[in-house]
């Protein structure tokens, strides 16, 4: 028995014990290192370096869908802020142009992995910059008393200037304003509204005084 105990337990009892710790160790890292969680982000792209004479003119533009990778304590605290996906429009000029997304153009935490991104490409369509003003239009409603009615409307400022993609801007015809409600008045009266173009993606909203 003691000769069994010296030949196969105490012999390279160095190398067994560090086999042995090696072993632990590795058995101890597999066990904190839990398996990684994805979870799927979608985000507005972001368009750097616009060409100052130009505008994204297109009708629409696709969501990123950003696929991560990583420690689940990390994943669960990842906000769609904490990730950036970013096009370089440098060089650009009017016309359509597809570019590629890929995870390079992906900014995300670190430990974190991009596993896919969606869509893979993007196709902008550019126009020229134009600015031009148009006449504002005030929009009555309400009813006078009887024997009454509008005599004047004086707008200022008369004009309001809207700027975008040139084939948009020069289609609009007017800008109007919200509606004022004229019921109830008596006499000459001054009102405080907002103008506005109907192609949402001309901001043209001031503030505006007409008097009636």
């Amino acid at each position: 028995m003691g000769e069994f105990f010296r030949h196969y337990v105490l012999h390279n009892l160095g190398l067994k014990l560090i086999s042995l710790g090696l072993a632990v160790g590795l058995w101890l890292a597999v066990a904190r290192d839990p398996a990684p969680a994805e979870v799927v982000v979608e985000l507005p792209i972001e368009f750097h370096h616009v060409p100052d004479n130009l505008e994204i003119s297109s009708e629409s533009i696709p969501q990123a869908q950003i696929r991560v990778r990583g420690p689940e304590t990390t994943v669960r605290r990842l906000q769609p802020s904490d990730i950036h996906a970013e096009i370089n429009l440098s060089g650009v000029g009017p016309g359509e142009r597809t570019f590629d997304l890929t995870s390079q153009q992906i900014h995300q935490p670190h430990g974190l992995e991009v596993v896919q991104v969606i869509p893979s490409q993007v196709r902008l369509t550019f126009d020229k910059r134009l600015t031009r003003q148009v006449e504002i239009h005030p929009r009555v409603i309400g009813s006078f008393a009887a024997g009454l009615k509008i005599g004047r409307i004086v707008v200022v400022p008369p004009t309001i200037t809207i700027s975008g993609p040139q084939k948009r801007v020069e289609v609009v015809e007017a800008a109007i304003t919200d509606a004022i409600d004229v019921s109830g008045t008596m006499e000459r009266g001054t009102f405080v509204t907002h103008a506005y173009v109907s192609d949402k993606r001309l901001p043209a909203e001031t503030d505006l005084h007409g008097s009636e």
